[in-house]
């Protein structure tokens, strides 16, 4: 196994080949990286993106790191290791898969320096974790897919924000993992994707997938959402997840939080779907989760159209906070986990 090719992302064995989500639904383009500094490039300007993606992506360029190190000096390759995981680790702050993969990475590497192997057993060391951490995410997916599919009725219409599919994760997907497997079931699934501004993730990846899933997909705009639900049926929310707190806070994709709130209104559950590896019980609450601010171009253009007046201020936090009162359960791959979440989150671990 020394190989992965997904529609996410390709690992070659000395390069990282990302499909350009920036380019999407219109262009399919792919990015080679062929260092740890153009993996963190790649994930800074969102060729990839994803909480899942930005790990597998981030581990890949953690052992691309090794092999662009010159000579078998031990203490200036730790010194070299130290450096590419801190320009990996500030690539994307809220996403904290990153920080899993990248901790993950280090641990057997600071293992592997202290035995003395030669810098090649390093990189086999380092590049077989990677391939672990991929395929592990794939399974991870489909498990998470199970799950989350048992939760809908035989007939189901569903809203979903942002992209949590296979092109935020190795593969499979998340949300779209479990509106994925449902179908897989004989379900038939509806699913009203918001656009999701400004980045538009729903409009341009969200749609692109469900379509060649043969999903029934409508693409509404954001501020759609609320409408949909009172006057149409809806039996969930499904969204991912980049980061949950010990308390069962979630970060997501802003517009996460106003999509909630809506369907509290609305007596609809809110599921959220994400691996274990997403779960921070370090941080005890939403409060404490790092958010994002992108570059305000993003919100006064439209790729390249420009839709707002000059000087205008711009605020543009990329992700928000869902206070878990306002989360009916949260599916991942060992089970689905409902109120209490400080407990049940916990259980998860200690299991």
């Amino acid at each position: 196994m020394t190989k992965l090719k997904t529609i996410s992302m390709e690992w070659t064995g000395h390069s990282l080949i990302l499909i350009d989500q920036r380019k999407l639904p219109h262009i399919e383009e792919h990015v080679e990286c062929k260092s740890h500094t153009e993996v963190a490039d790649a994930i800074k300007k969102m060729v990839v993106r994803g909480a899942p993606a930005i790990g597998a992506a981030a581990a890949f360029g953690y052992v691309l790191g090794v092999e662009k190190f010159c000579g078998n000096d031990k203490r200036g390759l730790k010194e070299h290791m130290s450096q590419v995981k801190q320009e990996l680790a500030t690539t994307r702050p809220t996403a904290v898969n990153l920080f899993w993969a990248l901790n993950r990475m280090e641990k057997l590497f600071e293992r592997l320096a202290e035995d003395a192997v030669s810098k090649g057993e390093i990189f086999e060391n380092l590049e077989s974790e990677a391939l672990k951490i991929a395929y592990e995410d794939i399974e991870t997916n489909k498990s998470i897919g199970r799950y989350g599919a048992e939760l809908l009725p035989e007939e189901a219409f569903v809203i979903t924000h942002c992209n949590a599919g296979a092109l935020a994760t190795v593969d499979y997907g998340t949300a779209i993992g479990v509106i994925r497997c449902a179908k897989e079931m004989g379900k038939r699934v509806h699913a009203y994707v918001d656009e999701t501004r400004p980045y538009l993730q729903g409009a341009r990846l969200t749609t692109w997938e469900l379509l060649k899933l043969g999903i029934d997909t409508t693409l509404i705009s954001d501020n759609m959402a609320g409408w949909v639900l009172k006057t149409r049926r809806v039996d969930a929310i499904i969204v991912g997840a980049d980061r949950i707190a010990a308390n069962g806070d979630v970060a997501n994709k802003i517009g996460t939080y106003s999509l909630a709130v809506l369907a509290n209104r609305h007596g609809v559950p809110v599921y959220v779907a994400a691996p274990t590896s997403t779960l921070d019980l370090n941080t005890p609450t939403g409060k404490e989760i790092p958010i994002e601010e992108r570059s305000h171009r993003e919100v006064t253009h439209c790729h390249t159209v420009k839709i707002a007046p000059e000087g205008v201020k711009v605020f543009n936090p990329a992700f928000d906070v869902t206070e878990h009162e306002l989360v009916s359960a949260i599916i991942t791959e060992k089970g689905v986990v409902r109120p209490p979440y400080r407990e049940n989150l916990r259980r998860l671990f200690e299991e």
